[in-house]
């Protein structure tokens, strides 16, 4: 991938880039067909799959027009698209990186990228982004390439967003609208569908646009009669204020939602059990990790943000403690606020967790860049006190080298694969010994009447011994203040 050394260069292609290697493939492991027979063991039961096979958009049968601004309203129907980048800082390997991420987001969604360019600049031209001279090179590569859309690797304000539009002659959408289709095409539960409907229409709000009709007003200055004085209002005008009923109404559903999922949580605080919460980077194997763990049938695929919806399963360490997974959403760079701000209930369960799995893909080719990224949005959601394990999946694809760099800057981390399994039992011997433990221990002689007390200290607490006597069971263990205040009166008195 290469890049414009100053603005007055012409800007080049990425066409023999993406042969060798820089397109989505470069970011994930090679893709293989899912089978029952292979992965079933791993994965569990993948009832999702066949759902999400069953949907797929069709390159080629476009019915947008020519001209766009004739539309007012436009949905996004991403199929052939070329990526235009602006780079302001870092290597050229970093700007590289962050277009080739732009194409696995455009791939995810359904796009056929086509071509891409990267200009080299201090900051985005406040007007077309690229700079007038560069929108003029880049729509000569759109007329040539015969693409439909152009991605832009950054946020666009509506301005720029009007103006670049008015010079290539074709849809123009930035990063964030990309990642709001993603997530609009993957939400399943009825909270992720509520939660990106709303990140949505908080994007879309400032970028509406009117013309023709759409900018008459009702009637107003006193010709209808009462109430009906005034200016009135434009058609965008009322637009924008049903949004923004929609906005509010839909911020009331989600509290009602973040309500039931707090019940949950202070359910689990209320029984003791202690919770693992898995984050990291879009496609660094999360739920490959969950389903390895637990078992949980989560839908794996090979793509970015494959799976949205959280999961919380029970698990068990291998000395019997029991605690609960929370399988969370994917992380990436330049995440949208529209979205850390609607998924921030679902991101408090990294929050509330006594421990991070922090999952991060050893075979990316910047996996550093991936730590930084969701570092940064655990601390957007005030999480930054809670201990965290470096977990390197994908070591079976990873350069030695890498690993070794990795382990040796991350001390608190570990090396696995959740596709072979390799390192998982010192994973879990890890979880075992991090998680927080019941403060008293505790020898009670519980006699049999009362087995709902032994039942309680195998569920809630960490049982050291166990021994069935003729009075009852002689336990000892480890137990929150609550239980061994109930054992107490069991605790035998030493002989005189």
């Amino acid at each position: 991938m290469t890049s414009s050394s100053s603005p007055s260069q012409d800007t080049r292609r990425l066409a023999q880039d993406y042969s060798d290697g820089l397109r989505a493939d470069a970011l994930m492991e090679e893709d293989v067909a899912w089978s029952h027979e292979i992965d079933g063991e791993r994965d569990g039961d993948q009832f999702d799959r066949s759902e999400r096979a069953a949907l797929r958009r069709v390159a080629g049968l476009s019915t947008e027009l020519e001209d766009v601004t004739e539309v007012e309203y436009r949905q996004l129907r991403l199929e052939r698209v070329v990526l235009v980048g602006v780079w302001t800082s870092g290597t050229a390997q970093d700007a590289d990186n962050s277009l080739a991420e732009l194409a696995a987001l455009a791939e995810t969604a359904g796009a056929l990228v086509l071509d891409g360019v990267i200009q080299r600049r201090d900051k985005p031209d406040a007007a077309t982004y690229i700079g007038s001279g560069k929108a003029l090179e880049l729509r000569d590569i759109v007329l040539e390439s015969g693409a439909d859309t152009v991605i832009c690797d950054g946020e666009l304000s509506p301005g720029q967003l009007i103006q670049l539009e008015d010079v290539v002659k074709v849809k123009v959408i930035d990063r964030t609208a990309l990642i709001l289709d993603i997530f609009a095409q993957h939400a399943k539960s009825r909270e992720g569908k509520a939660q990106v409907a709303l990140a949505q229409m908080q994007y879309m709000l400032p970028r509406l646009r009117g013309w023709g009709q759409s900018l008459s007003r009702q009637m107003g200055g006193g010709r209808g009669g009462l109430a009906t004085r005034g200016p009135g209002e434009t058609k965008i005008e009322t637009d924008r204020r049903r949004i923004r009923e929609k906005m509010a109404k839909m911020r009331r559903e989600i509290a009602d939602m973040k309500t039931g999922r707090e019940i949950k949580r202070q359910e689990r605080r209320r029984n003791k059990v202690p919770s693992v919460a898995i984050a990291g980077y879009t496609n660094a194997g999360k739920s490959s990790l969950l389903n390895r763990l637990t078992g949980a049938g989560v839908l794996v695929e090979n793509a970015l943000f494959a799976t949205l919806d959280p999961t919380v399963r029970r698990a068990e360490t291998p000395g019997g403690r029991l605690y609960t997974l929370a399988d969370t959403v994917g992380f990436v760079r330049h995440l949208p606020h529209h979205l850390v701000e609607a998924f921030r209930s679902t991101m408090e369960e990294v929050g509330d967790s006594d421990l991070i799995l922090h999952v991060v893909d050893g075979s990316h080719p910047a996996p550093e860049e991936q730590l930084a990224a969701v570092r940064e949005v655990i601390r957007d959601v005030g999480a930054t006190d809670v201990p965290e394990i470096v977990v390197i999946n994908k070591v079976d694809a990873a350069d030695p080298l890498v690993l070794q760099r990795l382990l040796r800057v991350e001390k608190r981390s570990i090396a696995v694969s959740a596709r072979t399994g390799q390192g998982i039992d010192e994973l879990l011997a890890l979880l075992d010994n991090d998680l927080p433990r019941p403060s008293v221990e505790i020898e009670a002689l519980v006699p049999y009447t009362h087995g709902k007390l032994v039942a309680r200290a195998h569920n809630e607490g960490e049982v050291l011994s166990e021994e069935h006597t003729a009075e009852g069971t002689l336990l000892k263990v480890r137990v929150h203040e609550e239980l061994a205040a109930e054992l107490a009166p069991y605790v035998p008195t030493p002989a005189a």
